[in-house]
Formats: C-alpha cells, sequence, structure tokens
C-alpha cells in the first residue's frame, strides 16, 4: 500500500495510460475526435489552456463528469498542470467506469514551455465571476457558458404575468440586451400575478416599470423597451435583431404574428400559456433556426392551430375565465428555463412536445407533437408567405 504523496502517484501511474505531449500536439493537428479534459481549478483555467480543451475541476469530477460526458466509452485525455492531478483524475474515470481514458504527462506549463498552442479564455469580470459564480460552477456553462449569455439577445413579448417570471430571471441570469415589448400600463388588478409590477407604479407604462426593476436587478442587461403594440407593421423590426423570441402574450392574434415573424426570419420560439388553473409549454423552432442549432425542426404554432377560432369562442385569458395567479409564475419559470437552454445549447428542449401542468393535482404531462405536412406557414408547400390580421380577440398582454 502506498504510504506518500508520491507512492501514491507512482502507483496510479502504473495503473493509468499515459500520452506524450508531442502525441497530444498531433492529435489535436491532425483533429482528431476526442474529449481533452482540464482538471486543473478554474483559476489555472483562466491564465490558459489547450485548445478545445474542457474544464472540469478535480474536486468536482465525480460529480459533474457523468453529466459532462454521458458516454463511458468515449476517448478522454486528461491533463493538468504538471501530470499529478491529471493521473488521479484518469484514475477516477476508470474506477467509474469510463473504458478508454489516457493521462497527458507532463502538462499544461511543459505544453507552454515547448510553444504549442494554447488558447485564453474571455474573461469575466471579478464581480461578474462573483454575481454568476453558481453558474461557472457548472462545468456545461462555465465562464465561456456565462459569457455567451452575456452577448446573447432576446425578445419578450408581454410583461404581464408570464413575462414577470421570465424576465425576472432572464435579467438575473445575465442575458446580455432582453427587449420587452408591451403596451399596457399598470393596473391595480395586475397586481395579484405580475410581480413585476408595484401598487406605487400603477399607471404607468408597464415597459417603463419592468425597466426600472431589471435595470436594478443586474447592470450587465441592457433592458430595450418597446412601448408599442406588436402588428404586422412593426413585427419585422421587433424580432430583426435578437436570438430567441418567448411568447408571454394571452391572445391569438399576437401569437400567430410571432409564428409566422419566426418562421420568417428563422428564431426559435419559447411558448406559454395559461388559463384557470392549467397551463402548457412548448418550444417552436423552425427548419432554418435548428440549423443554427444543431437540432431537429419541430412543428410550429399553426400545425397545432391552423386557424384561430372565432371570437365568441376565444378564451379571453383570465379576463372572463380567472386564473389562480401563482400558475403565471410556474410556467413563466419554465420559459425562462427553455430560453436558457436554446441560448447555451444546454440539455433537451421542448421541440415537438408540449408540456402541460395541473395546479390542482400538481401534475405535470407531456404530449407528443408532430409537424403538419400540410402546415401554411412551415410545411413543403406553404401559401402563406405574408403576416394575416386576425381582428376581435383579446388584446394583448393582459395575462
Amino acid at each position: 500500500m502506498p504510504t506518500t504523496y508520491n507512492d501514491l502517484i507512482a502507483s496510479v501511474r502504473r495503473e493509468t495510460k499515459e500520452v506524450s505531449l508531442a502525441e497530444l500536439k498531433r492529435r489535436l493537428d491532425a483533429k482528431e475526435s476526442y474529449v481533452l479534459l482540464d482538471v486543473r481549478d478554474k483559476e489555472e483555467f483562466r491564465t490558459g489552456h489547450i485548445p478545445g480543451a474542457l474544464s472540469l475541476p478535480r474536486g468536482f469530477l465525480e460529480i459533474q463528469v457523468e453529466a459532462l460526458i454521458p458516454n463511458k466509452s468515449t476517448k478522454i485525455v486528461t491533463y493538468c498542470g504538471s501530470g499529478a492531478r491529471s493521473a488521479l483524475a484518469a484514475k477516477t474515470l476508470a474506477d467509474l467506469g469510463y473504458t478508454n481514458v489516457e493521462t497527458a504527462n507532463p502538462g499544461f506549463v511543459h505544453w507552454k514551455e515547448l510553444g504549442y498552442p494554447f488558447e485564453m479564455p474571455p474573461q469575466l469580470t471579478d464581480v461578474q465571476r462573483n454575481r454568476y459564480k453558481r453558474h461557472l460552477l457548472l462545468s456545461e456553462i462555465g465562464e465561456s457558458g456565462q459569457l455567451k449569455l452575456l452577448k446573447s439577445r432576446v425578445l419578450l413579448i408581454g410583461v404581464g404575468g408570464l413575462g414577470s417570471p421570465i424576465s425576472l430571471y432572464l435579467t438575473a441570469a445575465g442575458v446580455g440586451t432582453l427587449g420587452i415589448v408591451d403596451a399596457d400600463k399598470v393596473d391595480a388588478s395586475n397586481l395579484q400575478r405580475q410581480l413585476l409590477h408595484a401598487t406605487s407604479r400603477i399607471g404607468q407604462p408597464k415597459v417603463e416599470s419592468a425597466q426600472k426593476v431589471l435595470s436594478d436587478l443586474n447592470p450587465d442587461v441592457k433592458v430595450v423597451g418597446y412601448n408599442e403594440r406588436i402588428t404586422s407593421k412593426n413585427v419585422d423590426r421587433l424580432v430583426a435583431d435578437y436570438d430567441v423570441i418567448v411568447d408571454g402574450t394571452d391572445n391569438y392574434q399576437t401569437r400567430y404574428l410571432i409564428n409566422d415573424a419566426a418562421i420568417f426570419h428563422g428564431k426559435p420560439v419559447v411558448h406559454g400559456s395559461v388559463f384557470r388553473y392549467d397551463g402548457q409549454l412548448t418550444t417552436f423552432v423552425p427548419e432554418s433556426a435548428a440549423k443554427k442549432l444543431g437540432i431537429e425542426p419541430g412543428p410550429c404554432y399553426r400545425c397545432l392551430y391552423p386557424e384561430p377560432p372565432p371570437p365568441h369562442l376565444a378564451p379571453g385569458g383570465g379576463r372572463e375565465a380567472g386564473l389562480l395567479g401563482i400558475l403565471p409564475g410556474v410556467i413563466g419559470v419554465l420559459e425562462a428555463t427553455e430560453t436558457i437552454k436554446l441560448l447555451l445549447g444546454l440539455g433537451e428542449p421542448l421541440v415537438g412536445r408540449l408540456l402541460t401542468y395541473d395546479s390542482l393535482r400538481a401534475k405535470f404531462h407531456e404530449l407528443k407533437l408532430r409537424r403538419d405536412p400540410d402546415c401554411a406557414a412551415c410545411g413543403p408547400h406553404k401559401t402563406i408567405t405574408d403576416y394575416v390580421d386576425y381582428d376581435g380577440f383579446c388584446s394583448v398582454n393582459r395575462d
């Protein structure tokens, strides 16, 4: 049994397969397929790393590696500063069932001395590292993911019941630019569910009320307000410069405009809706947006609802049927989660899936959604090539 640190390292190195830095450089130049795992601390990683390396500090290896690398037959090379921690990491990976693991020896210090290429990751400020500390601890996000969020642009249609939690959590997460569209003013009847607003701001435009709160919550985020109702005349201007559109509305007219604009501009849409005690959520990703995201396209809103119902059958949001005030909070938080997943390429977005929530029974259900081959908006023989104005439905953003 090893009795000293040196004995332990010597024993581990006998049990693990090593790769030379020259061989690692050859693989890098040849663009061979493998996962290069940097097991140094985050502070060390920020001083430079081998191109393409993933940061997973040794202290978090056992906790996070299976989420980061679920396939245990993946070819992995670990490295650290000198080769000791990477050998221990390789041994740990083998103990966890990974079958194709090597360790680079010596490590990054010698790699730099040899003049081999290395990258300097984008840098957050000390203030930002403290603010987003919990994100940085997640290996799937880290500094590079947080910087990606800070460069992203999201357009939120509606800052009412759904828009309140959506905007608060996207702002807190550090989405760099958040556009908010709403033409309403704060009313006392909103405050049962629209937690973005307050009694002291009754009568103010919702956009101004929202900007005040969101800008104070996170000064990193540029909050762009559009105090206007979204129509066929302005929808192109509003959606053109954003990465993701989030639907926080409660009426058919706007949902069809958002859907058609998203298809025309190749933007994903995170859609949520609430009614009485029930809510639902899905993500619409048209073909051009799916290619950029590296995922399969899904159905659009018109695949589910080709045309709006007659005005006398259209639910009027919570104004006529009532609405449990907590419900938009649940669905809105889920919409914000889906948005972050799209921006960072995390997990499995709700494309082709509809998540429903029954608040009275505290139950979620999932329904499979399929693209309509005859869809007039996204099908191969589409007939909708311009915006259609539907009149006679609920006015926007009064959920």
